[in-house]
């Protein structure tokens, strides 16, 4: 407490703050209302000993009572649950899964591989003009997408130039052939002549022997003798010039029989010359790159089109080396296999025969495996199908005998499936030795008569209880 001021001295309230007391016991600062003028205490009565400790107490408790109420909470929910009702517990329940399950029996399976390719043209040729000329008549099929049949003209190029070429060799055939019976008549007349002559020698020589013995004996003069001997000598030269001759006339036949062969060689050229100025379908096509067009001139090996046989077209595709080592391996060869071919137009799809034919020459490093060739049986029915088409072709795989067929559900790791036993699973290891539509042939640890699980679950594993509903 603060004593009154010094007397004769003048405080006022606004200058002076109030004082501040504090309690030694609780430290508290209790306020101490201004004094009057005089020194005296005229706001409010003096702090005693009872209101201070009233005024203690009062904060006292607005300090504790906070803590009260939490202590008295957690009094009462102490004493709450220790005096809460017991709950019965359950007995824990083991899990198990619904699922379904097939018996599976094994069998023999052949699945079919499902591929894909494109239609590619097994026969095709550019035609080109043979002979040079100028371009007289074209057939209605000869266009861009045109379709002939076997043995129809394509064009036809002017054939006046071979026409003449021909009669003209015609005509020194005719000549030359006219000569040499003309040679033969003469070499027949000289060998007749030759017979004549060679009689006539016998004569002279009989005549000479004749005269000899008379001239011995003086009949007749020497001089007779000798006119016999030149006669036989002469009549022996006009043989050997008419056997000369002979010779002559049959080397002369021989040479105008030689340029006979060679005029017919002409004329057999000459002739296909001339049906070489119409050009005709091979086969029956589809026509295709047409270069030829009536009033053009064309030359010796000219491109008038490409001919794309219409009854051989072929699928082409490719078989991976897996694949095509498995058939191989397993059948031997691939070359008469039996293959269907579809065409998928719009919502139309259309079936095709077809028998494979040929194995690729190479194996490229871009698309890898082995390309393959299968011909179409009849590729105009049900509709015409041409080179240039995207097609699917259905392959028979290798047969697989004792295996099981089972969804691709019931397969867990690649290795393993579930065998249901006292509603339990067991682990069984399997192998994939193929596919069949959706489902997977399988091999291994499984025997008839076992009921394998086909649901996918969370947690499969051994001894997991399950409750199933067999599927066929």
């Amino acid at each position: 407490m603060t004593g009154a001021a010094p007397s004769g001295r003048k405080v006022s309230l606004q200058e002076v703050p109030p004082p501040e007391t504090t309690t030694a016991d609780t430290n508290v600062t209790v306020p101490v209302p201004p004094s009057s003028k005089d020194g005296s205490n005229t706001s409010r009565p003096p702090m005693t000993p009872a209101r201070l400790i009233a005024a203690t107490l009062r904060i006292s408790l607005k300090t504790l009572l906070p803590f009260a109420v939490i202590a008295a909470g957690y009094f009462g929910y102490r004493m709450l649950l220790a005096t809460k009702p017991e709950t019965p517990v359950r007995p824990k329940q083991e899990l198990s899964y619904s699922i379904k399950s097939q018996v599976i029996k094994s069998g023999s399976y052949q699945p079919i591989l499902t591929l894909f390719g494109s239609t590619v043209a097994g026969r095709q040729v550019d035609i080109r003009a043979l002979v040079s000329g100028q371009i007289i008549q074209t057939s209605d099929g000869l266009r861009e997408g045109g379709q002939i049949d076997a043995g129809a003209l394509l064009l036809k190029i002017d054939p006046i130039d071979y026409q003449t070429a021909l009669a003209e060799l015609r005509a020194q055939l005719t000549e030359t052939r006219a000569k040499v019976a003309e040679f033969e008549s003469s070499l027949a007349a000289g060998r007749q002549s030759l017979v004549h002559t060679r009689n006539q020698v016998k004569l002279a020589e009989t005549d000479l022997e004749r005269a000899e013995p008379l001239a011995r004996r003086g009949a007749v003069s020497e001089r007779t003798v000798d006119d016999r001997r030149q006669v036989l000598l002469q009549r022996q030269q006009a043989a050997d010039e008419i056997d000369n001759n002979l010779n002559v006339w049959e080397a002369r036949i021989s040479q105008q029989k030689a340029a006979v062969a060679r005029l017919e060689n002409a004329i057999r050229r000459s002739e296909r010359r001339l049906a070489e100025t119409e050009l005709r379908a091979p086969f029956s096509a589809y026509v295709t790159e047409v270069g030829a067009q009536v009033g053009r001139m064309v030359g010796v090996n000219d491109k008038v089109a490409t001919l794309i046989d219409k009854d051989r077209i072929e699928a082409r595709f490719n078989l991976t080396d897996e694949q095509f080592g498995r058939i191989v391996a397993g059948e031997g060869k691939l070359a008469g296999r039996e293959v269907t071919v579809r065409w998928v137009l719009g919502s139309n799809t259309f079936n095709y025969a077809a028998v494979i034919e040929r194995i690729g020459a190479r194996i490229t490093s871009a698309t890898g495996g082995v390309e393959v060739f299968a011909r179409v049986r009849q590729p105009e029915h049900p509709v015409a199908l041409r080179p240039g088409a995207f097609i699917e072709i259905d392959v028979p795989d290798v047969r697989y005998d004792d295996v099981f067929r089972l969804p691709s559900t019931a397969l867990y790791g690649g290795d393993r499936i579930y065998v249901i036993e006292n509603d339990r699973l067991v682990t069984r290891k399997v192998r994939v030795v193929g596919g069949m539509e959706q489902d997977l042939l399988l091999a291994g640890a499984l025997k008839n008569g076992d009921r394998v699980m086909v649901t996918r679950i969370s947690t499969p594993g051994d001894g997991v209880k399950v409750s199933e509903a067999s599927v066929q």
